[in-house]
């Protein structure tokens, strides 16, 4: 009755500002994956977290679908789609946590902010979607915001940034998770976002199982640290499942680059992270960076036509 009364308050609600509530919650979770991913990518091979991360996430993704909407006979049709979905998800985490051997979580959180430009890019190349000048000022804006909390005020920082190997590797990740998003749209033959969540899951699980193989049988998972549990704990039920569909929930009613606008938020979040596991305050410097993040996002959330059709409406 409750998940009944919660899906009709739901309605009631623009299908815009739903997208957009999705991806708030989104980036928030996201980011904690950096602060305790930098933790234990150390303590266990990036193929075999991310390897029980999906499988693990689909055994919960399965219940949940089994439960509500349920399966149904169409949601089986092309399974090649899930398995593109899925082998682009399973390459974006593995560089994930091979970059985080060596990137800290903000510059990880610096290069992921790059998203939204690929895929505002990929989604012209795959659905013509055209960005307003409108949208392309917020982004521009929610960048330099973006950046300002990344260096956390310091301007003598951006001089000597500069790509390392952990987040150069990450960078290529970050160009597979920019095709990912507007392949949602593309690939989705009005499956419910569980259950394209699932079938992109499982067919991640799949392909991970079968690349990391050796990776997981060498790992000696009965004297992981028990920081690696929850981590994956957390990684597997908030980053994973809850993350996929809320992406996926927003993909179907947003714009591309919209959805990935929000990856800006995360530098905030991250910092927040940050402070949470005990690593300090940020200084007051990156206020103004934070600001003119939301800022752009509220510029982002006012509704407008996009010429590109998504979901058979404009």
């Amino acid at each position: 009755m409750a998940i009944s009364a919660f899906n009709t308050n739901l309605s009631k609600v623009p299908q815009y500002l739903q997208g957009h509530l999705a991806m708030l919650t989104y980036a928030a979770l996201v980011a904690g994956s950096f602060s305790l991913g930098s933790i234990v990518a150390n303590e266990i091979a990036p193929t075999a977290i991310s390897a029980v991360r999906f499988a693990l996430a689909t055994t919960v993704m399965g219940v949940v679908t089994f439960w509500a909407p349920g399966f149904k006979r169409s949601d089986f049709f092309a399974p090649w789609r899930y398995f593109i979905l899925g082998g682009l998800q399973s390459i974006y985490f593995v560089f994930m946590f091979i970059g985080l051997k060596t990137a800290s979580p903000v510059s990880s959180a610096a290069v992921f902010t790059l998203i939204p430009l690929f895929s505002g890019a990929f989604a012209f190349i795959l659905l013509r979607q055209i960005m307003s000048m409108r949208m392309i000022m917020a982004l521009i804006l929610a960048a330099i915001g973006a950046i300002w909390v990344i260096l956390r005020g310091d301007l003598q920082a951006l001089k000597a940034f500069k790509l390392g190997q952990g987040e150069l590797i990450y960078l290529y990740g970050c160009i597979i998770v920019g095709i990912y998003t507007p392949m949602i749209p593309k690939l989705n033959r009005g499956e419910s976002a569980i259950t394209f969540t699932f079938g992109t899951l499982f067919a991640g699980s799949l392909l991970l199982v079968i690349f990391a193989f050796n990776d997981i049988r060498m790992t000696d998972w009965f004297n992981l640290p028990t920081i690696v549990w929850l981590t994956l704990g957390y990684l597997v039920i908030f980053s994973t499942a809850i993350s996929f569909v809320l992406l996926q929930f927003a993909a179907m009613r947003l714009p591309s680059a919209k959805v990935m606008a929000y990856t800006y938020l995360t530098p905030v979040w991250v910092i927040l992270w940050e402070v949470l596991i005990g690593n300090g305050l940020p200084q007051a410097f990156v206020i103004p960076g934070v600001l003119l993040t939301i800022c752009a996002l509220i510029i982002l959330v006012k509704n407008e036509k996009v010429r590109a059709k998504i979901n058979g409406t404009e």
